[in-house]
Parts: C-alpha cells; structure tokens; sequence
C-alpha cells in the first residue's frame, strides 16, 4: 500500500433529504470532496442490511446491500418512480440523526412500488444479475419467508421442514412466496445497480474503497440458515456457544454479541470456500477489506449460550494461517487491513506477523500518561495503518473533553502544543476540603482554542507518521464534540444514527485537509 490519507464515513452518514445517506448526488458529492482534499481512500462501514439495533455488523447477508441506501430520486430518473410517489412520507424530521422506525415503515413500500414499475422491463438484466450472483435464491427467499412468519427469528419459524431447509418445503415457500421472492431479489438488483456506478465514479476520480468484513454473521441470517453446517450449532440448530470478547476498557461485563461460532473443522473439509466465497462477495463492494476483530482467528471468546454477559467465556484456539493463507491467497488482487485492536495477546501478534497484513494504531489510544504506548506515532513501523478513532471510539473532542487531566497534558506535551490548558482546582471545591477530607480532583479549563489545537495536532501527528494509511473519522475534520460519535459500544439505542449536515463540508475545509496532507507527502 502505497504512503496515502482517507476519509472513515458511513453511507448511512450522508445527508439526504430522505432520512439516511444514499448512493445519490450526496455520495458523488463526497467523491468530490474527497479528491478536492487529497485523499485517495473513503473508508466505510458494512453495506448489508441493518439488523438488531440497526448495526451494519449484525446483518441478515454477507453478500446483500442495504435496501435503505437505494436513492429515489435516482429511481425517479430511472422512470421506476414518481415524484408524487414520495409525496407525504415520513423519513424522520432529524438531520442529524436516522430514524431507523421511520424509515423502515417508508423505504419497503417505496421499493414495492419500484418493483411493480420495473419488473418486467428489467427481467433480462435480472436473469444476469441472479445469474452472477448465486447467494441472491436464499437470500430473497430468507427474507421472503421473514415476511410471512412476522419477522420472527428462523429458528422460530413454525414451518419445521422449511427450518431444516427440506427440497419440498423450499420450493412450496418459493411459489407461495412468489411475489416478496422477487421484490427481494429486485431490491438487490437495484442496490447493486447504483453501488457499481457509485463505484465507477469513485474509480475514475482513482479513489479506493476501504470496508469491514465483520468476523461473525448473526443467527438469524441467510448465511446460517442457508449453511448452518458450518456453524456450532446443536440438532435445532441453536448455537452452543456464542461469540463476543472479554471484559475490557469498553465493557467490565465483556461484549456479549450472541453470534453462533464457526465449526472451523468442516470449515476446513470445504476448503473454506465459505470464506472464499464471502470474500468474494465483499470484493464486488471495496478495494481494500479491513478484517474485524483479527484476533478471533487466532484465539475466539466462546460464550454458553444462554448467558446474560460475556464473563463466563473461555478462549479457544482459532484456525490462525491455516485459514488465512488459503483465503487471502485466493485473493492476490485485494489488500487486507487486520483489525488488531483489543487486549493484546502473544497468539495475535504471531498471527500478524505470520500473516503479513497491516495492523491498525488509533491515537486516540496512545496518550495514556502511565504507560509507554505502541499506539504513540515515533513507534510506528511503515506496515501499519493509523486512524484518529474508529467508529467505536469517541471523537477527537469528546475525547479531550473527557479524559482524565494527566493524560491530556501529557498529550498536550508529546503533540508540542503551546497553548496547554489551565490545570487547577476551583476555588468553591477546595474551600469545602477540610482536614480528613479528600481533596477534589484537578480539573483542566479547556478553551475552544485548546481543543481546536488539540484536534489538528493529532491529525498533523497521524499524517507525517510512517504508516502507510492515515485515515480520519470525518467528525474529527469537522471539530465535532458528545453527541457526534457513531457508536458506543456494549450499548444500544443511539448507536449507528450520526449524519453530516449538508453545508458542513465547505472549500475551505477541503483546502485545509489537503494542504496538510500533501506536506506530509501523502
């Protein structure tokens, strides 16, 4: 990978006036926004439908796009709708914010409407499209059947011959089904056909996509029920074990994610063509594909199933290089990122090493006063790839704004920053300490100056560190504090709403990012 700079970003970030981003004129605009400051990579979450708490990394496809991203308005111009089609729909009032039950009661019926319209026009192109991609018969049929079981979970499905995926079950629910199996293969086809010219664009302007591959699919999806022996599932198919992590800085209780495990042994009869073929799949998506959570292939968090927390878990050992030698290699053409982050382990490092992909470093995890950090931009080695924060972190800001006083002057100090906050306590506060009291802690008087200096200090300190990629959270470019944060994890709720306002990506803001990444050579 060659010395460059990008931008992290959802889709569903974009501004729209239809209540999340889509691949319409917003998502050009961005291409542009991105090529006027240099930036050769747009770094973005999953594409797949949404799942439980609207995250893109609990969805029902490895291989569908999100039905949310189709742009109407490029649908009107495709004559599939009307203007008046849109009249009176309910997006949601926020702009800053997706409202997920608003547009889950608006887009399906909008998207019927474009199936109607376009059916039988686009049959040919269709038959290619299925043709071209064989996951479409399950999938569309998965969420067919979702439908008319009420969107219960398949493992609910009061059809048990159709649970276990029996031929005759199959084809009586795809005749049955017939109308929602083709609504859901049209909403694919349409997806895909405004992502490829998306992507065209973003080629000739010679952007790369960056996007995650997450490590684990849900239980209730297409993949599991289409292949469940290839999962730690018991004989009615509920899981034994389920994945998450272990308590750590983000959680005391672990991250309890409910994903059923892989049977890596029958994973390894196949020749892990299940992995190659979701590798595959991601590929028609990015240029680069970034590993989540690396460290599950060389050790995983299993977790009884049934448990209310991730504590109880145990490692086991994962499948390491005897997977991921076959699997990338597969892939010669594509870049991979390893997303190494958590708990560091010997096994992990071993993994990396032996597998030769770039790790990640964040800064925002590097200032911590107490300890030598490897996340610290003079430790870097080339072959690596270094973010502001991920969309699990805080913003540059918030960070700032909450971290304790001795970390912010110590990173106050390693940046070289002159305009260094106050540190003391308020008067109000000591008067009160008494003797046998504790005294009340120190607090720092931040300026919007001191955070400002802050911000583009570490941007400045990411992009003329070794690292081959440089990639900034486009919160952090625009100085964003609480409230701007894309996700936290371990809750649920709030997370994955976060859009950009339609004014805030100015010219100015272009040159200034581009200024600063040109003179550090990427």
């Amino acid at each position: 990978m060659n010395r460059a700079a990008g931008i992290l970003m959802s889709i569903s970030s974009l501004p729209s006036p239809y209540g999340i981003g889509t691949l319409g004129k917003a998502a050009y605009d961005f291409a542009d926004f991105l090529k006027k400051s240099g930036q050769k990579y747009w770094q973005m979450l999953p594409l797949g439908p949404t799942g439980f708490g609207d995250s893109p990394y609990q969805s029902c496809s490895s291989f569908a796009g999100n039905p949310y991203f189709i742009d109407p308005d490029m649908l009107i111009k495709d004559k599939l709708l009307k203007k008046s089609d849109l009249k009176g729909i309910d997006f949601g009032k926020d702009p800053r914010h997706v409202d997920y039950g608003k547009i889950y009661e608006a887009r399906f019926k909008m998207l019927e409407t474009a199936k109607k319209n376009g059916w039988e026009r686009d049959k040919e192109e269709i038959a290619d499209f299925v043709k071209e991609n064989k996951w479409i018969d399950d999938y569309a049929l998965f969420m067919a059947c979702k439908r008319h079981f009420k969107m219960l979970p398949w493992t609910d499905w009061k059809d048990k011959d159709l649970r276990f995926r029996k031929p005759e079950a199959l084809a009586k629910y795809r005749e049955k089904l017939s109308e929602d199996v083709e609504l859901f293969t049209y909403i694919q086809f349409l997806f895909y056909k405004q992502w490829n010219a998306l992507r065209e664009y973003l080629k000739k302007l010679e952007i790369l996509t960056i996007g995650d591959i997450p490590i684990y699919v849900p239980l209730d999806s297409a993949d599991v029920w289409s292949e469940p022996e290839f999962f730690q599932l018991d004989e009615n198919y509920l899981p034994k074990k389920v994945a998450g992590v272990p308590p750590d800085y983000f959680s005391k209780d672990g991250q309890l994610w409910g994903n059923p495990l892989y049977d890596y042994d029958k994973m390894r009869e196949d020749g892990y063509g299940w992995w190659i073929r979701r590798i595959g799949g991601a590929t028609k998506l990015f240029d680069v594909i970034r590993i989540d959570h690396f460290r599950g292939f060389s050790e995983y968090w299993a977790v009884p199933y049934g448990d209310k927390t991730a504590k109880n878990g145990s490692w086991v050992k994962g499948p390491g290089m005897t997977m991921l030698e076959p699997v990338t290699g597969w892939f010669r053409g594509t870049e991979f990122i390893a997303e190494d982050l958590g708990a560091p382990s010997d096994a992990l490092r071993q993994l990396l090493k032996d597998s030769g992909l770039p790790g990640m470093k964040v800064l925002e995890f590097a200032f911590d006063s107490g300890e030598e950090s490897s996340f610290l931009p003079h430790s870097y080695t080339s072959h690596c790839i270094c973010y502001t924060g991920t969309h699990d972190n805080a913003t540059l800001k918030e960070w700032l704004e909450d971290a304790k006083p001795k970390d912010v002057l110590f990173a106050f100090d390693y940046l070289g920053i002159d305009t260094v906050p106050e540190l003391k306590v308020p008067e109000k506060a000591a008067a009160k300490s008494g003797k046998g009291k504790k005294a009340p802690a120190p607090t720092l008087l931040l300026t919007e100056q001191n955070k400002s200096d802050f911000i583009w200090h570490v941007i400045r300190d990411g992009q003329k560190s070794v690292a081959d990629l440089f990639v900034v959270q486009i919160q952090d470019y625009l100085e964003l504090g609480k409230g701007n944060r894309m996700n936290v994890p371990s809750t649920s709720g709030t997370n994955w709403t976060w859009r950009l306002l339609p004014d805030e990506l100015t010219p100015e803001l272009a040159e200034k990012i581009k200024h600063i990444t040109r003179l550090y050579g990427r």
